[in-house]
């Protein structure tokens, strides 16, 4: 194991230089080895020492998925220096606190956020270099050109500078998407990067031609070890995709080992496959549909740990070859070695129906705070509704009220500016991550909730929203959000919010043309579909669960917005507060 990231990606380099390591698809496309990599970042990180950065310095990085995004925070990893990537859609107010909480001294940017970046340059605490990576910067401005040119012709000794970074050294800041306040600063180190690498082993396949598709925002952590990290240590393609909303486009043409999404994109996977599979007529479409229930009782049998009959077995296995063979290739998800899934809950039919055509989802979970490792499913066991089981350097144990704590060396050493809620969080090593689980007898986790977002009803009936909420968003593809209401009233509502995705294709097949959202989420017809929704989910759900009044809202939630995260979470507290009219209504007599 090596004792840095520098280390990692250094024995990446010797082991295999003019293999691709980052790749693009437009139109001006760029394929970098390994070699030239390590070449870009060490210009780059001598560049940036000729303009003050030295090691304990933080760099923020405000690029979409792109090439220039690795080797930049790989700089300045080689310096000694943490980086922090900025969402790219934070309002002025919050680029000015995290950049000032960070203590940046320099950041690096696309020509599309400079304007966002000129307007709070002079409200910063601190001045700050801003670095342009594409077309011509601005007065008082660098290119990425020109900070590599001055790096190209400095005598600095970054191998020296490089020998004295060890494991507690600060590798990057996440900050955390702030649900409730303002973001923290997660510090990870290179002790911790390293204890996720230990950890991903056995869990995650490396083959000799990996791929994967950096398409996440790379402030979160799971895109940052996924698809930078890792890749780092082991000489993974990575294939940028600028815009995540293109990544249906993009796994036909990358075709990747390893895929990684929020449950959202998986259920919207889904319901194209079974749109489709629904759409082709006669006896055929019969067979195919058949045969896709086969093999989701099939699947339904394993996890339940009963028997296969041998002809179920067989039909299904003449399914696939005959089948999903065909649809896993138009998914670009047939040389899938390992596909997951985190962030929030999946609902098991979700996970079951990819099982069924031969694509074994599994859910994992980690944090921030722990590097993004936490535990995952074994590839030779996956249970269906766990997050799996913890690595061999993971503890996990349950307080007294539930919660999930951990220990490891892959627990942060706390958060940047904020000693009292370190306290708080780490107690005797033990970090405590606000989650309630259960954990059975193989050592398998199942997430509740979030410890501070458990519905408790005013007759003390505890109930899990995200659960009720994954019951609403998967009973039709035209709910894109809900929201779970119920603390401390009698009774559960929700607010659903229509899929703009979804809205048009249902618009078209009823024959309804130019209907803007907000008309749409008056229409009678589409109403009672959304109505029939939620009594499906109510039927999955214990009559104290079950929403009882519900608001359609004529409006698309979006990320980093008053109700979203970036990360596509929900914002529950500002949610209750905005929409209290509405809520309150629901509730009237």
């Amino acid at each position: 194991m090596p004792e840095t990231v520098i280390d990692a990606f250094r024995g990446t380099v010797a082991a295999t230089p003019d293999k691709i390591a980052f790749r693009t698809l437009d139109e001006d496309a760029v394929a970098w080895t390994w070699r030239e990599v390590g070449e870009r970042a060490e210009a780059i990180a001598k560049g940036l020492h000729e303009l003050g950065v030295s090691g304990g310095d933080q760099i923020a990085l405000m690029l979409t998925n792109r090439p220039e995004f690795h080797v930049c925070d790989l700089a300045g990893i080689l310096l000694g220096a943490a980086t922090l990537s900025v969402y790219n859609t934070l309002a002025p107010e919050q680029l000015v606190y995290l950049l000032d909480d960070a203590g940046a001294s320099v950041i690096i940017a696309e020509q599309a956020f400079l304007p966002v970046i000129r307007q709070v340059r002079e409200q910063l605490a601190r001045p700050v270099e801003v670095v342009v990576v594409d077309g011509e910067p601005g007065p008082g401005e660098l290119s990425l050109d020109e900070v590599m040119d001055r790096g190209r012709a400095s005598t600095y000794d970054l191998e020296e500078a490089s020998a004295a970074i060890g494991a507690d050294t600060v590798v990057t800041l996440i900050y955390t998407s702030g649900t409730t306040g303002d973001p923290k600063g997660v510090q990870l180190t290179h002790r911790n990067i390293l204890a996720a690498y230990e950890g991903a082993d056995g869990r995650v396949t490396m083959p000799d031609d990996a791929r994967v598709i950096s398409w996440l925002p790379a402030a979160h952590i799971a895109e940052r070890m996924a698809h930078h990290y890792l890749p780092l240590r082991h000489g993974i393609e990575v294939t940028c995709c600028p815009d995540p909303r293109r990544i249906a486009e993009y796994l036909p043409q990358v075709r990747p080992t390893w895929f990684f999404a929020v449950p959202r994109v998986w259920e919207k996977l889904k319901s194209a496959v079974e749109a489709k599979l629904a759409s082709i007529p006669g006896e055929q479409g019969e067979q195919i549909r058949a045969a896709l229930a086969a093999a989701v009782q099939k699947v339904k049998l394993e996890q339940s740990r009963q028997p296969v009959p041998t002809e179920l077995a067989a039909a299904v296995e003449q399914a696939d070859a005959a089948i999903f063979a065909g649809i896993r290739r138009q998914l670009g998800l047939d040389r899938i070695d390992v596909a997951n899934v985190g962030a929030s809950p999946t609902p098991p039919e979700v996970l079951e129906f990819f099982h069924a055509i031969g694509v074994p989802v599994s859910e994992i979970w980690g944090m921030s705070e722990t590097a993004g490792l936490g535990a995952s499913n074994p590839i030779e066991d996956i249970r269906i509704g766990t997050v799996g089981r913890a690595p061999d350097n993971v503890r996990l144990k349950l307080g007294e009220d539930g919660e999930l704590l951990v220990k490891s060396d892959v627990v942060t050493p706390g958060y940047r500016n904020l000693p009292e809620k370190n306290r708080e969080t780490i107690v005797d090593g033990w970090l405590h991550t606000g989650d309630i689980a259960t954990i059975d007898d193989d050592g398998y986790v199942r997430i509740i909730d979030r410890k501070k977002e458990l519905i408790i009803s005013s007759g003390g009936k505890n109930m899990s929203p995200a659960l009720i909420e994954s019951r609403l968003t998967t009973a039709s593809p035209l709910i894109g959000q809900a929201v779970a209401i119920g603390d401390g009233r009698p009774y559960n509502t929700a607010l659903i919010v229509l899929d703009p995705d979804a809205l048009p294709v249902w618009a078209r097949a009823h024959g309804i043309d130019g209907a803007t959202p907000a008309e749409l989420a008056g229409d009678e017809q589409l109403l009672a579909e959304i109505d029939a929704a939620v009594q499906a989910a109510n039927a999955r759900l214990s009559r104290v669960e079950q929403i009882k009044k519900y608001t359609v809202l004529a409006e698309e939630w979006l990320p980093a917005s008053d109700e979203l995260t970036p990360t596509m979470k929900l914002r529950r507290r500002p949610i209750e507060a905005k929409y209290r009219t509405q809520i309150d209504a629901m509730y009237a007599p």
